[in-house]
């Protein structure tokens, strides 16, 4: 239990609040017959909850006024306690009733409830390993977070997790043949490991094992690179163009402005689907008609022809009007994350359903760069104007002119 904010835990005890909520089955929030504190506190959770145009408003009020009617609203209440107290009923939530308390100083914070999933499962899985390998691997993983000895692009722990995950099994199978260091594997070990796979996953293990081996001896962690014969074959597949009719009316057949938003950054600039998500409202310059894209430690800035500067205008116009006590940083949000203080990004299946049916935003951003390479074939302009790799702008200008690039040098 806590007397007090900011006190530590004195006993760690959990809540059973299948108990309590027996007892109150039936009964409204205004049955509670709360006073004083409990009922102001509650008052201006409502409050709050009108400004914001919170979603499962009644949940929200009836969770916290079952916390404050047990526990009071003199003292702290433990984060974990409002989660087990969310997970007793379908119509109870957690998320924003911690907010509010939070907002308010009335939060014991439990750390085991903010651990990322993605790095509490690669934690989990490297400290499971012989210590040397242990080490090894933990320096990939490292390096793919952008903290190498050379400067790199970071990664999220949510794209590490599968490149992992996916040669995990095969780090366990050395291990237990008594291989404790990558140092120690050859060429013979990656093929073996290889064989049996076909497909996807083969491709997946090839493309994790070259990035484990090429970025361990680049970090001279190993001192040769028993992978960089595997053939992976192409990851990002022969890109296509879209149907011009769907592409005319893509635009009209777009009915809302964050869908129409995310089309033409798409379809015009390129912007991949994830960095769409992450665009910061600060990076905007709509004086200058200048868009600037964060790519790790890079930046790419986008200049806004008139059609996609216009969009722009009328979606800031639109979210403006629509959420003004927004703070969210990010340019695109959505109902969901506009007024969440915790600053989400836009849903990737909003964004997805936001577009006319036969179009995805990875085709349109295909579509405009294959059609940029076929009228102009310098993969130098691709990487310009589209930021994209050497690698990624020489496949393009493969694919748009196959008859020019057939007898280049593999």
């Amino acid at each position: 239990m806590h007397t007090a904010a900011g006190q530590e835990q004195l006993f760690a005890i959990r809540r059973d609040w299948t108990r309590l909520l027996s007892g109150l089955q039936g009964r409204n929030t205004a049955d509670l017959g709360l006073t004083g504190t409990t009922a102001r506190l509650v008052e201006d959770f409502s409050r709050v909850l009108h400004e914001r145009q919170s979603p499962g408003r009644d949940s929200n009020i009836r969770t916290l006024s079952i916390l404050v009617y047990w526990c009071g609203a003199e003292g702290a209440i433990s984060e974990r306690d409002i989660h087990d107290l969310a997970r007793t009923g379908p119509g109870l939530r957690a998320k924003t009733v911690c907010q509010f308390l939070r907002d308010r100083g009335l939060l014991l914070e439990d750390p085991g409830l903010h651990r990322d999933v993605d790095l509490a499962w690669i934690e989990d899985t490297v400290a499971a390993m012989p210590e040397v390998l242990a080490g090894e691997v933990g320096q990939w993983v490292k390096v793919l977070r952008s903290r190498g000895r050379h400067e790199g692009e970071t990664r999220g722990y949510d794209a590490i997790r599968p490149y992992l995950a996916s040669v995990q099994p095969v780090l366990i199978d050395w291990a237990e043949a008594g291989l404790l260091s990558l140092r120690e594997i050859t060429r013979r070990h990656v093929d073996a490991a290889v064989d049996g796979h076909a497909g996807r996953a083969r491709r997946q293990l090839a493309l994790a094992l070259r990035s484990l081996f090429r970025t361990l001896k680049r970090e001279r962690v190993v001192f040769r690179d028993p992978a960089q014969h595997l053939r992976v074959g192409n990851p990002t597949g022969i890109p296509k163009q879209v149907r011009s009719d769907l592409l005319a009316s893509a635009l009209q057949q777009t009915r809302t402005p964050l869908g129409r938003m995310a089309l033409v950054l798409a379809a015009v600039h390129a912007v991949p689907v994830h960095e769409l998500r992450t665009i910061l409202t600060c990076d905007l310059d709509l004086a200058r008609g200048t868009l600037v894209i964060r790519r790790g430690l890079r930046r790419h800035t986008l200049y806004l022809e008139e059609l996609t500067h216009r969009i722009t205008a009328d979606w800031l116009d639109y979210r403006h009007g629509r959420w003004p006590a927004s703070t969210n940083p990010r340019l695109l949000v959505s109902q969901r994350s506009a007024l969440d203080p915790d600053h989400p990004a836009v849903g990737k299946t909003l964004l997805r359903d936001d577009l006319p049916q036969g179009l995805t935003l990875v085709g349109l951003r295909q579509d405009r760069i294959l059609n940029e390479a076929a009228e102009t074939a310098d993969p130098l302009r691709l990487m310009r104007l589209f930021g994209i790799t050497e690698k990624t702008a020489m496949h393009y200008v493969t694919v748009a002119h196959p008859e020019r690039t057939a007898k280049l040098p593999r």
